[in-house]
């Protein structure tokens, strides 16, 4: 890849990243602020808003993040499964947005808040906690960026050398 090309690339996927985290930060503190209040409205009001941001920011960027880093790891001399850095952060983008898919439900739970209703604490703390998970594995992506453990997998990146 042209170096500037890969530049761009480089940029694009920590634009992406660093945007997927306050993205995910921001969900954090409306479910925890739904979570805490003692007004029925403003927690009904907390979760519906919650998909226009999964979907506005939360499902595009991880994507983005995700097919950017791929290609980074395809395209670099890191590779893709040569360094457990770079494949650590794969894993936990994956993880993230499974998370994401199958246990985060801001749907449901704006159906279960209409009317007044407060949902059961159990499922809110649930609803903080997958959040809270998905925070703490983009930190973590965040600091393997930085600090580059040394680790290697593989000597040859078996996906680079087909």
């Amino acid at each position: 890849m042209r170096p500037r090309v890969r530049k761009t690339v480089v940029a694009i996927h920590i634009v992406a990243s660093v945007a997927l985290l306050g993205e995910v930060w921001g969900l954090v503190v409306l479910n925890t602020a739904a979570t805490l209040t003692d007004d029925p409205g403003l927690a009904h009001a907390a979760y519906l808003l919650m998909p226009a941001l999964v979907f506005a920011g939360g499902i595009p960027l991880s994507l983005v993040s995700l097919a950017t880093g791929v290609l980074l790891g395809l395209t670099s001399h890191w590779g893709l499964l040569r360094h457990v850095w770079v494949a650590a952060k794969l894993a936990l983008l994956v993880a993230t947005i499974c998370l994401g898919m199958f246990l985060f439900d801001p749907e449901g739970m704006a159906a279960a808040t209409e009317g007044g209703i407060r949902a059961a604490a159990t499922r809110q703390w649930g609803q903080v906690a997958v959040l809270g998970c998905q925070l703490a594995m983009l930190l973590t992506s965040t600091a393997l960026s930085v600090f580059k453990p040394r680790a290697r997998l593989w000597s040859v990146d078996p996906v680079q050398s087909r």
